[in-house]
Parts: structure tokens; C-alpha cells; sequence
């Protein structure tokens, strides 16, 4: 398949830091020291690695670059473009993500193009990071340091498994993925210069307590879809309208069930203090991901084409859902419940003290961000496996407090979790998180018929 051709509130170095801080807060120890393990588990060794480097605070054990989850969720999914095009060019079994890359003999070290294409491209991005606190060039060296040391311990293994001639062959395909990568995402819109705009008419978004931040990171709106044909490809119907009856029993139910004291059962707020802010998507789900892999028995290359297919959708739904919260740009639950008496609906009582159970992320509210990622990563990894039930487990890990696993039998069920999460934490009305699942939905269904195809 033939890729396609490439297609206001300032805010200051203030709000951007103060953002990144409150991210490395929230993900301070989000993983332990990693060290490459055998040839074998190398795309699941360097998938760890790439969230180590993108999703940890600066200021964790293994320091990262702190990325929110839009930002690192892209990075992911050039990296396993990369590590995916490396060892399809050895292997040859599926359609390439990049045309024109040379094929490779099949002898070559599938593991050493694993870490070649991986290492190559996470030093591209993280040295092009936006310096801003508490990011500094000393962690961004660290960060690259780790890379190069982890890359020559993979090459190391890769060497006694599968001999030197092999090896060199395999890091002369994992370069080239990566260097095709990094060209073709050069010039993709990100770390542009868009921002949501803000307004002070009833449903319209405006930046939320207690930050009051607008989004530093909106460009995501505007950057280059890996699979997509445009970033509005699947657009939402949008949010209730605010006199219906529809908005009215939305406001209701979050205003309810949302607010810090809601009387929320336990199963209710067990799911609320589950998949919150503090455990992102990126992390969460390739983590999960990793340990799915290992059980299923999944070879090297049916590695690299799952993480492919899931990041690569997360990424794109994302994408498509920064541009749908651009063009709605509604308020969210705890602006509306505010001006609830001035909203032109009688029917919604406004309280100026209502305060929500979850933080207000810094941009609007419709579709939700949380549920577009989860429902692209669960519908995709459904389609995977043959939609068929398959039981699992998905972990909480959080510095600090004791680890919760929720299990489930259907990589859907966990998207049913998620909406009704982000309306019991009251960040989010049900249509965001319904029509932002369906975003999801939508993207892994369209990479399912078109992307990754078997050529044997």
C-alpha cells in the first residue's frame, strides 16, 4: 500500500513547565531499571525502553522525558513503525509501513534490527524534545546515555544467539527503518504553534481550576495521521445540545456521580480510582500489552506488528481527537455545573462549589482523549487475536500505593470501564466518552482492512 504524500491563547514557558511538573508528579517511579533480555524478547524489551525514555518524569529512576500521553503516544508509534518495518524487511510476511526499504537477507538478526531501528529513532525524538523544566539537557544526555548502553548490551546478546555476520546485517536494516522513520515524520507538524481557543459563552471551553492552563501541546491537533487520510477523518457528532433533554440527564448524572463526596458505590469508585491520570494510556496499555504477548506465545514478528497496529492506532485516534476538541471545543463538567444557572436550560441547577473528583485536564472536553486511546488499543488488539474472548489482566501501578489489577475476558470490556470512569472522576460528560470510544473504534477498524496486511 502506497503511503500518502504529506498533507488564541499564547501560553508561556510557565504553563508549559507547569504542565510537564504536574505530568512528572503523576509518573515520578513509573518503571524499574530495564536491561536487555534475550535476543528473542527484543520487541518487548525495547518497547519497555521507549516508555521508560518518552512517559517517565525527568525526575524518576529511570528518568524519561515526561511526555503527556498525545505526545508520547506519537513518539511510540514511530518507534514501533521503525522496529515493525525492521524485521518485515527481514522476514517479508506482511505489507511494509514505509515503502522503498531494502529487503534484507532473511539470515540477518531480527533482534539486532529490533534495537538498531528502536534505539535510533528514541534518540531522534528525544533530542529534539523542547527543552523546558524540569526537563534539561543533562536528563535528555542521561536518557540518551541509557539508550546507547542498553543498545550495545542488545547488540551483545544478539551476537552470541545469532553470530556477527548476521548481526551486522540486521543493524543495516533496523538503520535504514529508522532513518526512513525519522525523514518521513520530519516535517509532520509537531511542536507547532496551535492552541485551543478559548471563549466565555455558555458550552464553550474555557481553561479549568485549578490550573487554569490552556493545552501546550493543542499542535497534536494539527500534526500528519500515520494511517488516516486526514485528521478529521472520523468525526463525532458532537456534544449535546444544552437546552435537550439528552444534556440535561448528562449534566445530572456527572454532577451526581462526579463530584469529590458523590455517594459513588464501590464497584463506582473503584473504576474511578482506576484508569485516572496518573496511570496514562501510552504506559498502561503496552505494559499490559507486553505481558499478553509473553502469555499468548507470540513470536518476534507477531510482536512487532501488534505493537505496531496499537500504537500506531492510538496515535492516529489521538490525532483525530485533538482535532474533534478543536472544532467543539465545549466546556467541561466543572465550568458547566459552575454556570449551570446561566446556561439557558432551566433545568440545570447550577453549583459554584462543586469540585470534581479527578483533575481537569488543560483542554476541552469533547471527545475524551482517555477513551479515543483506550478504545483504539482495545479494538485493535481485538482484531488481532480474532475478536475472540481471551482473559487478562490490567495492572495499576502507582509509586507508593499497593498495585490493583481489574480482569477481564474482552479487550472491549475495558472501554465500557473507562467511559463510566471519566464520568464518575466528573472530568468528562458521557457523549465525550462515547463518542471519543467510537473515534477509537473507528481507527482500528480502518488500520484492520487496510494497514499491515499478510503478503504470503
Amino acid at each position: 500500500m502506497q503511503r500518502k504524500p504529506k498533507a488564541t491563547w499564547a501560553v508561556g514557558l510557565a504553563a508549559v513547565a507547569t504542565l510537564m511538573t504536574f505530568v512528572a508528579v503523576l509518573l515520578g517511579g513509573a518503571a524499574a531499571p530495564a536491561q536487555a533480555g534475550p535476543p528473542e524478547n527484543a520487541v518487548l524489551d525495547w518497547n519497555l525502553h521507549a516508555v521508560d525514555a518518552l512517559v517517565n518524569s525527568p525526575s524518576a529512576p529511570v528518568p524519561g522525558a515526561g511526555q503527556t500521553p498525545p505526545v508520547s503516544i506519537l513518539h511510540l508509534a514511530m518507534v514501533q513503525g521503525a522496529v515493525y518495518d525492521a524485521v518485515n524487511m527481514i522476514d517479508g510476511g506482511h505489507e511494509p509501513y514505509l515503502n522503498d526499504l531494502p529487503p534484507a537477507p532473511g539470515s540477518a538478526s531480527k533482534a539486532a534490527a529490533v534495537a538498531r531501528a528502536a534505539h535510533d529513532v528514541l534518540v531522534g525524538v528525544v533530542v529534539g524534545v523542547p527543552v523546558v523544566p524540569p526537563l534539561t539537557p543533562a536528563i535528555i544526555a542521561a536518557i540518551v546515555d541509557r539508550l546507547d548502553d542498553l543498545y550495545a548490551d542488545s547488540i551483545a546478546a544478539a551476537t552470541v544467539e545469532d553470530g556477527a555476520a548476521a548481526v551486522n546485517a540486521g543493524i543495516t536494516a533496523g538503520a535504514a527503518a529508522a532513518e526512513a522513520m525519522l525523514e518521513e515524520r520530519a516535517n509532520d507538524g509537531r511542536y507547532g504553534s496551535f492552541m485551543f481557543t478559548p471563549g466565555f459563552d455558555p458550552g464553550e471551553w474555557r481553561p479549568s481550576p485549578p490550573a487554569f492552563v490552556n493545552d501546550p501541546f493543542a499542535w497534536v491537533a494539527r500534526v500528519d495521521p500515520f494511517l488516516l487520510k486526514s485528521t478529521s477523518q472520523f468525526r463525532t457528532k458532537g456534544p449535546h445540545a444544552l437546552k435537550s433533554g439528552a444534556y440535561t440527564k448528562e449534566y445530572n448524572e456527572v454532577k451526581a456521580l462526579g463530584e469529590t463526596d458523590s455517594p459513588r458505590t464501590p464497584e463506582q469508585n473503584a473504576v474511578a480510582g482506576f484508569y485516572t491520570n496518573n496511570v496514562p494510556p501510552p504506559e498502561l496499555f503496552n505494559r499490559t500489552f507486553r505481558v499478553i504477548s509473553e502469555s499468548e506465545g507470540l513470536t518476534l514478528v507477531e510482536q512487532a506488528r501488534l505493537f505496531v497496529m496499537l500504537n500506531m492506532a492510538g496515535a492516529d485516534a489521538l490525532i483525530n481527537c485533538w482535532d474533534d476538541k478543536a472544532l467543539w471545543s465545549f466546556w467541561r463538567p466543572v465550568t458547566a455545573i459552575h454556570e449551570g444557572d446561566d446556561d439557558g436550560n432551566p433545568r440545570t441547577v447550577g453549583d459554584p462549589d462543586w469540585t470534581p473528583l479527578g483533575g481537569n485536564p488543560p483542554y476541552p472536553d469533547h471527545p475524551s482523549g482517555y477513551n479515543c486511546a483506550t478504545s483504539a488499543f482495545m479494538h485493535t488488539a481485538d482484531a488481532f487475536f480474532g475478536k475472540k474472548p481471551l482473559s487478562f489482566n490490567v495492572v495499576r501501578i502507582v509509586p507508593g500505593v499497593p498495585d490493583v489489577t481489574r480482569s477481564y475476558n474482552q479487550f472491549t470490556d475495558v472501554v465500557d470501564d473507562t467511559i463510566d470512569a471519566r464520568v464518575y472522576q466528573g472530568i468528562h460528560f458521557r457523549a465525550a466518552d462515547v463518542q471519543g470510544a467510537g473515534i477509537g473504534k473507528d481507527v482500528a477498524h480502518w488500520l484492520d482492512k487496510n494497514f499491515f496486511q499478510s503478503v504470503k
